[in-house]
C-alpha cells in the first residue's frame, strides 16, 4: 500500500532529474533533486512505498539511468502510467524499479492511497474503493525487478 503523486503526460527524464546532477551517482544524492524544477515539497513529502502515477509516455527524453536512481532513491514502489518511454522501462526493470502500464491512470488521484494485486491484475483503490485493470508484467520481469535489477537477478540464476 502507498500513496499516490500524481503527474500528465509526457514527464522527461529531465524533469524528473534535471541534468546538472548526472555528476551523482547514488541514488540517495540523486533523489535529493527528484522533480525540483516542477514540484519542490515533493521529496520531503514522498514515503518509502508511495507510487509516482502518470499519463502517457513517462520517463521520455534522454536515455539517462540517473532518473530512475532517482526515484529509487526516493524510495518509490514503482510508476504507474498509461505508458513508458521504452529506454525508461528497459532501465527501470534493469535496476529493480516497478513500472506499471494502467489505462485508467485517469481515475486515479494525488493523495489516493493504492494497492497492487498482481493475481487480480488490478490496482485497489482503498481510499474510493475501486479497482482498475493493469497490464500486468511478464513474471521473469517481475523477478528481476524482485531481485532488485537484472544484475542481482543474474548473480541469482548463476548460483543455481
Amino acid at each position: 500500500m502507498g500513496r499516490v503523486w500524481k503527474f500528465g503526460d509526457d514527464i522527461d527524464t529531465d524533469v524528473i532529474i534535471p541534468g546538472k546532477y548526472l555528476v551523482f551517482n547514488e541514488p540517495e544524492e540523486l533523489a535529493k533533486h527528484a522533480f525540483e524544477n516542477v514540484r519542490k515539497d515533493l521529496v520531503a513529502k514522498v514515503k518509502k512505498g508511495d507510487f509516482i502515477v502518470a499519463g502517457k509516455n513517462f520517463g521520455c527524453g534522454s536515455s539517462r539511468e540517473h532518473a530512475v536512481l532517482a526515484l529509487k532513491g526516493l524510495g518509490v514502489r514503482g510508476v504507474i502510467a498509461k505508458s513508458f518511454a521504452r529506454i525508461f522501462f528497459r532501465n527501470a526493470i534493469n535496476t529493480g524499479l516497478l513500472v506499471i502500464e494502467c489505462p485508467e491512470t485517469d481515475r486515479i488521484d494525488e493523495g489516493d492511497e493504492i494497492e497492487l494485486n498482481f493475481e487480480k491484475g488490478t490496482i485497489i483503490d482503498l481510499t474510493k474503493g475501486e479497482e482498475y485493470r493493469i497490464n500486468p508484467l511478464p513474471d521473469f520481469l517481475l523477478q528481476i525487478v524482485d531481485c532488485g535489477g537484472l544484475i542481482e537477478y543474474c548473480r541469482k540464476v548463476m548460483k543455481q
